[in-house]
């Protein structure tokens, strides 16, 4: 898959193209079918498909002190679109001054002019342009003057839910990782780069790596946490995970620190992920140190049953 960022790098002989548009955080379900569609799209026609996003989250631009909690990190959201068989994908910085081109600017510069689209596939409440004035009847209209096609791909609901990205960040803030896991199509993940802590978890035996994470990571509720570790050779490592603060020694700072079954070695400095699968409990504050190692140990042996 190529990648282009800002729509002044696309190539210059770049053909025509199927082109959707979206911030796509969570690549989830919704996402998936709305990306598989204009894949699928191009094949039929025999044009590249080209996904294009935007960095920062748009809220962020518009919205100063709003940027929502992040699904995806934009390298592994790049690794998802790939894997969903995109030719192309454009991140497009979302300035001040991109935020106020008029729907029509929006058209003609990104997606005639430098895309060349022959078609585009949008989301049923698909938005677009300043103020979010443009809607996909607009894009209708304006793909009938610019000479490319319109397809809206349906949103994907379940029992009368809609999966959004909004509705994910809810479910990972409650610690709803299983609903979260549902919508997405796979678990929420969190990445980042294992740090020294308090060194608080070697002391009592259980060794943990602590995770820096993005600065606005969606990161589950407080408490304890299946899952696995992920190195960068990809192999799942059953883990037990903490978020929280660690109340039995009065810390104050929010952490996540992963307990990885089995594994004896230095981690300090490599860049891994957490895949959440199930919530074990909540976070709580032991009276004595012994109650806490009693409880980790339950918490260990929860985590292998539930993930042999």
């Amino acid at each position: 898959m190529q990648r282009w960022r800002g729509f002044e790098s696309v190539p210059g002989g770049w053909g025509r193209s199927v082109v959707t548009i979206g911030v796509f955080d969570g690549v989830h379900r919704g996402h998936q079918v709305i990306i598989g569609h204009a894949v699928k799209r191009a094949h039929e026609l025999g044009l590249q498909s080209v996904v294009v996003t935007f960095d920062p989250h748009p809220a962020e631009v518009v919205r100063p002190g709003s940027h929502p909690a992040v699904l995806t990190e934009p390298a592994r959201k790049a690794e998802l679109i790939e894997q969903l068989g995109a030719d192309a994908l454009c991140v497009v910085p979302f300035t001040k001054a991109f935020s106020q081109l008029s729907p029509e600017a929006f058209v003609h510069d990104v997606l005639v002019e430098s895309l060349h689209a022959a078609e585009v596939v949008v989301g049923d409440n698909f938005r677009f342009g300043h103020k979010a004035a443009g809607d996909a009847a607009l894009l209708e209209r304006l793909g009938t003057s610019f000479g490319f096609t319109v397809e809206d791909a349906p949103l994907v609901s379940e029992d009368g839910l809609v999966f959004s990205s909004t509705y994910i960040r809810s479910c990972v803030d409650a610690g709803d990782v299983r609903a979260a896991a549902d919508a997405l199509g796979r678990p929420h993940q969190v990445g980042g780069v294992v740090v020294r802590g308090d060194q608080r978890g070697r002391e009592l035996g259980f060794p943990t790596a602590n995770l820096m994470t993005h600065r606005y990571a969606a990161i589950p509720a407080d408490g304890v946490y299946a899952g696995y570790f992920l190195r960068a050779d990809g192999k799942p490592l059953p883990t037990s995970i903490s978020v929280g603060t660690n109340p039995t020694f009065e810390g104050r700072e929010r952490r996540v620190e992963a307990y990885v079954l089995d594994f004896d070695g230095d981690l300090y400095g490599e860049r891994v992920a957490i895949d959440f699968v199930a919530h074990l409990r909540g976070q709580v504050a032991y009276t004595t140190v012994e109650a806490l190692i009693d409880q980790i140990r339950a918490d260990v042996e929860q985590t292998r049953v539930l993930l042999r």
